[in-house]
Parts: C-alpha cells; sequence; structure tokens
C-alpha cells in the first residue's frame, strides 16, 4: 500500500466523505485482499444507486459538526481522527464511529434531590451578610413590615428553588473511551475532562441527610490535582456501580466489560471496637491539652480585661477545637473497617457521615507509626499515610502494634517495620543541639525502607520505601557543623518529607550517597503501580 505524498493530506480530507472515495477506498482493499471482490462489487452498486439521490440534498445541507472532547482532535475529523468524542481509529462525524458502528456518549444528570442542595447558596448568601454585619441586619430588620418581610421571603425562597434546579440542569456527566467528563455551569460553563487512567483513588461518602434521603457522593481523587472532583448526589446504587465501573477502567478494562466487573470483593483486615476508640481519645494529650487551654486562658483573661466578649472569643473556640480533638474524631472515626481487595485497601467509617474510601496500592509514599505517651502500656498505636495524588491520611485510628503491623505489611509488601532496638539514636554530642528531645531521634535503614523516627512524647516513626525517594539532601547549621552531626532529608513524590536528625557528620554523608543509590535501585526494581492485579 503506498503512502500519499506530503501535503496530500488537504486533498486526501476534502474527498473522504464523496461517493467517489468510498468506491475508491472498497476497491484497494478488495484488491490488497481477493476474498473481500465480492463485497467490493455490493459496495459499488449500493453506492451508485444512492449517489444520485443523496448528492444533490447533501450539496444543499449545510455541514453537520458535534463536540470533539480529545486531546487537540478538530471537529468532524478534518484530520482523519475520530472515536465515540471524536477521537479514536475510526472517522469522526457526529457521535463517531468505532469498529463500524455509531457509539453515541450518553450524558446522565445527577439525582434530583440535587437541587435542594443547590438551593440553599441564595440564601446562604443572605445569611452571611447578617453573619458579617449584624448591626446593619438588624437595623434592616427593624424597618421592614411585615407585608415586606413577606414579599422578600416569596421572591427569595422560589429564585433559591430556581437556581438550585437550573444548577442541577446544567449539569451533566458522562464516561467515555478514555475520560469522565462533567459539565457545569449555569452562566460560566465549565468543563472537567479526568482521564481515567489519571484516577487514582474513588471515594463514596454518604452524609447524614444524604443518608436519608437515599444518595451518595462520589468523590475522586486524581493525579496532579488538590482539589477532588466531585458528583453530588447521586443514587446509592448508581453511585457504587459508576465507581467500581470507574475502578475497573482506571485498572485497564475495555469499556464494554468494565460494566460488567461489578464491585470487587472485598477481605476484612481490621475493626476497631468503639470502645477501644473511645479510650484511645481519652488517653490522647491533645484533648486534654485543649481543655486545659479552655479553662486556663478564659480565665486569665477575665481576671485582666473583665471583658464578657473578650472571654468568650476566645472560649469558644478552644472548646470547639476540644470537641474536634474528642467528640469530632469518635464521630468521624466511628465502626472503623479495614479491608483488602483487588484495588486496594477499602476504609469505611463515620457515625453520622458514613465514607467508603479507596487507598491505591502502589501510590502510599510514606507510612508513619504513630505512639502517644499514654498508649504505650497498651501498646497502641496509630497509622498514618502520605498518598500521591490523594488526601486520605489514616489507615488506622488506633490498634494493638501487631494488627497494625500486619497491615502495614499489606501497604507495603515485603516491608517489616524495625522494632525499638533497631533504631540508632544521635551521637551523646547531640545533646547541645537539641537538649533532652534528641533521645527521640532514631535512624535504620534495611533493603526495603528508610525509617527515621522522632519525639519524645509523642514518638513518630516514618517508613520510606527506597522506591518512593524523590531526592535526598543533607543539611548543616553553623552550630550543628561545630558539633559535627547533619541531617539528612528524604523528599517524597506526595512532596512531604521525613528527616533522619542530627546524625553523626561522616555518617550523614555515608548515607546520602548510600541512599540515592537504593533508590535508584530501588526505582529500577519496583513493580508497576497497577489495580485489580
Amino acid at each position: 500500500m503506498t503512502r500519499p505524498a506530503p501535503g496530500a493530506d488537504d486533498a486526501v480530507n476534502s474527498t473522504r466523505n464523496t461517493p467517489s472515495a468510498h468506491r475508491a477506498t472498497a476497491e484497494h482493499r478488495a484488491a490488497e485482499h481477493p476474498a473481500a471482490e465480492h463485497r467490493a462489487a455490493e459496495h459499488r452498486a449500493g453506492e451508485d444507486a444512492r449517489s444520485s439521490a443523496a448528492e444533490e440534498p447533501r450539496a444543499a445541507a449545510p455541514e453537520r459538526r458535534t463536540d470533539s472532547y480529545g486531546d487537540g482532535v478538530g471537529e468532524d475529523a478534518g484530520d482523519g481522527v475520530g472515536s465515540r468524542d471524536g477521537a479514536g481509529d475510526g472517522v469522526g462525524a457526529g457521535a463517531g464511529e468505532v469498529s463500524g458502528g455509531p457509539v453515541a456518549v450518553v450524558e446522565q444528570r445527577l439525582h434530583p434531590v440535587t437541587p435542594l442542595r443547590r438551593a440553599w447558596a441564595p440564601v446562604a448568601v443572605v445569611i452571611g451578610w447578617a453573619v458579617h454585619d449584624p448591626d446593619g441586619a438588624q437595623r434592616q430588620l427593624t424597618r421592614l413590615d411585615p407585608s415586606t418581610l413577606l414579599i422578600g421571603l416569596a421572591v427569595l425562597v422560589p429564585a433559591a428553588v430556581l437556581y438550585g434546579f437550573l444548577t442541577w440542569w446544567f449539569t451533566h456527566f458522562a464516561v467515555t473511551e478514555s475520560e469522565l467528563r462533567i459539565r457545569t455551569g449555569l452562566l460560566f460553563r465549565r468543563t472537567a475532562h479526568i482521564r481515567l487512567e489519571r484516577i487514582q483513588a474513588v471515594d463514596v461518602t454518604r452524609p447524614l441527610l444524604a443518608r436519608i434521603a437515599g444518595v451518595a457522593k462520589l468523590r475522586l481523587d486524581v493525579v496532579g490535582t488538590d482539589k477532588k472532583d466531585e458528583l453530588a448526589y447521586l443514587g446509592e446504587g448508581t453511585a457504587r456501580a459508576l465507581r467500581a465501573e470507574l475502578l475497573a477502567r482506571a485498572a485497564g478494562f475495555a469499556p464494554d466489560t468494565a460494566q460488567d466487573v461489578g464491585e470487587a470483593p472485598v477481605r476484612q483486615l481490621l475493626k476497631v471496637p468503639p470502645g477501644v476508640l473511645a479510650v484511645s481519645l481519652v488517653l490522647t494529650g491533645a484533648t486534654w491539652g485543649t481543655l486545659l487551654a479552655a479553662v486556663v486562658v478564659p480565665s486569665v483573661l477575665w481576671i485582666a480585661t473583665e471583658s464578657l466578649w473578650t472571654v468568650l472569643a476566645t472560649a469558644l473556640p478552644l472548646l470547639g477545637a476540644a470537641g474536634a480533638n474528642s467528640v469530632g474524631r469518635f464521630v468521624g472515626e466511628y465502626d472503623w473497617t479495614v479491608g483488602e481487595s483487588p484495588d486496594g485497601l477499602r476504609i469505611d467509617h463515620g457515625l453520622l457521615d458514613r465514607a467508603h474510601e479507596t487507598v491505591p496500592p502502589g501510590r502510599v509514599q510514606t507510612v508513619r507509626v504513630v505512639e502517644p505517651l499514654l498508649w504505650r502500656r497498651r501498646g497502641w498505636v496509630r497509622v498514618e499515610l502520605d498518598v500521591a495524588g490523594s488526601s486520605n491520611s489514616v489507615l488506622i485510628p488506633v490498634a494493638p502494634r501487631e494488627v497494625a503491623e500486619s497491615v502495614i505489611a499489606r501497604v507495603l509488601p515485603g516491608v517489616r517495620v524495625p522494632d525499638a532496638a533497631a533504631l540508632l539514636r544521635p551521637p551523646a554530642r547531640a545533646r547541645w543541639c537539641v537538649p533532652l528531645w534528641w533521645k527521640g531521634h532514631g535512624l535504620a535503614v534495611t533493603d526495603t525502607v528508610f525509617a527515621a523516627r522522632q519525639g519524645l512524647l509523642r514518638r513518630q516513626l516514618a517508613l520510606v520505601p527506597h522506591a518512593k525517594v524523590q531526592s535526598v539532601r543533607l543539611a548543616q547549621g553553623p552550630w550543628e557543623r561545630f558539633k559535627r552531626v547533619a541531617d539528612v532529608h528524604v523528599d517524597t513524590g506526595a512532596n512531604k518529607t521525613v528527616t533522619a536528625r542530627l546524625r553523626d557528620a561522616t555518617e550523614a554523608a555515608v548515607l546520602l550517597h548510600a541512599q540515592a543509590e537504593r533508590s535508584r535501585t530501588g526505582r529500577r526494581e519496583a513493580l508497576p503501580d497497577r489495580w485489580m492485579v
């Protein structure tokens, strides 16, 4: 088969949709494949019968065009490329052609209860103005008579309902060959093109009112974005089916089979009892610290100023912080369950607002084992994560150390958490740089991880697989240089840093070069980050 000469693309494209072009294509294929001569003859006969009737309407009718949602592909396949969205292997026209048949992209709307959520926006504007300027709002309300107030409500309520309905009506989403497309906006249109292969996690959350209404919110973690895209709200069944389809498509399943894959099976690894969670929060120092501050600071301010507003302005935020560290955490971490599935670790939690989250395999950059002072006698730890492209940060709120280490082994295969005896302390002269607290620092480097510990009262052991290390740095201030100690910083793909503090200067220099070599070797030998394996 000969290739067209350079510069002949325009001539090829201009005759592509004519009967003679189709006939030439059929004859050319018949010449290459003798078994197709009969089909080519039928094609010529059909074209001759249709050409006389169709030529005049085609000349009179305007060219039909459709939007192209591919990567820089023109409309109507002017460059000879098309697909379901006008970007694929066939010739795109209208909805495009795939494998010889037209495939249309079906756009869907959110659940009908969504307008009730959007209708609060105009009301929230009025409430925000009243909170921002309470005196002005009170003056305006005193000037209004009941009839004017009723008229205002009669205008505001229908306007809020209309706003909620229109924002719902103009919001669509669709799953195409290569992306999830979300179109939003009433006056200013916004279209989000989310590439399926860049989806790292799909979480299903169900706030209390949404659970009552039988709907759920779908939140997506995408590589390279800090903000989660979301679809709020969908029916619970629709949200779970769409989540399973997106995860299957991200794993590489074909579009026609992704919908049949369904929800991946889950094997439970851990469930935190409510009683253990409550006791762990009582034994957390942050809870008692904020409560003590909420009592002491307002009392001192009252003695010093005798101003009620000053005391309230200080006490209320402190009480709120204490509630968030105790009651808020209990409500959010209630019924915490960790399960293992082919698409990652599944985390379900929440008393009022239920969340169904996924920790994607291979995207975990750092695992932190946190051990507060009052937990050590019971042997409890908390496990936190740094995940690239995801905001999921807690793996286990509280668990016995042995159970937590078994779960960590599922997150980081082949990694064993170093015990306290394996962690090397800084040299004794480091106490002149960080008095007393220098004893909380430690370092252990194994064949699989870089492990650094810090903290004396609240110990924190960070585990970084060698393959996840992006860069290694050595830092040394004037006083540290005088005491011949240095810090070694390890940067990960989650934009976080793990530091081995106060190491001997000679040891730190050797560690710098050795860790860089281990990281290069780890990246070469690391398995690809794939789901559904």
